[in-house]
């Protein structure tokens, strides 16, 4: 969750994406949901035809209309700065935004229509502009992502000069990119281009292939 100022004011509930409540323990109340990736859309699809909401976003959301060839593209250049060891970024940065079909109800009532810019601050009653705006809410639902959680790895000194891990490229499988560069033992899954539920899970079986290789290979050395 980002550090706004008056944070500590707000006197309705906070929910980060990790601990969404589900649209029923919300049914009824103004709802604002802050975020501009895929989280946020889906959310506003669950939310909006149970409960008033508003969505906030830093940047106005990127829509973009296309199916399997663009997200290829999209995966395809997260992995390439993977690859290099660049930074991680929001993976919407480069897939851009898609409503499927769970979200044309929320669509209809116009959940998306009218993104409002980052507030300035919060306070007791909801969220407040730098023009002065006011806006009350009851809830407010971070679905502002992850970071990866990688902290842990800081002694292996697996970070590139770019600021990322860099990963060894799977050929013929962008989202396979899962093992380390510098130390085929570690596999990172989730990370990259298998920043994602389905990509996740693709990841996870070419990880466990390569652990697998790995293990044969040191069980023959010997």
């Amino acid at each position: 969750m980002p550090a706004v100022p008056g944070a500590a004011d707000f006197t309705g509930e906070q929910f980060h994406t990790a601990s969404y409540p589900g649209a029923d323990a919300l049914r009824g109340r103004r709802v604002m949901v802050v975020g501009g990736g895929a989280s946020a859309v889906q959310f506003l699809g669950e939310i909006a035809p149970v409960a008033d909401t508003l969505w906030v976003t830093r940047r106005p959301p990127q829509w973009r209309d296309g199916g399997e060839i663009e997200g290829l593209a999209a995966v395809t250049e997260v992995e390439r700065r993977a690859v290099l060891g660049e930074a991680p970024r929001s993976v919407v940065a480069a897939t851009g935004l898609v409503l499927r079909e769970q979200e044309q109800a929320a669509r209809a009532l116009g959940a998306y229509d009218h993104p409002l810019p980052m507030f300035e601050r919060l306070v007791p009653e909801g969220a407040r502009w730098a023009d002065g705006r006011v806006e009350r809410v009851d809830v407010i639902l971070w679905a502002t992502g992850f970071r990866p959680a990688t902290q842990h790895l800081a002694p292996l000194r697996l970070r590139s000069p770019r600021g990322g891990i860099a990963l060894r490229r799977v050929p013929g499988n962008v989202q396979g990119a899962t093992t380390a560069a510098v130390d085929e033992r570690i596999q990172l899954v989730g990370y990259g281009p298998s920043a994602s539920t389905i990509g996740a899970s693709r990841a996870a079986r070419q990880a466990a292939r390569a652990v697998a290789a790995l293990v044969r290979a040191s069980a023959d050395a010997r």
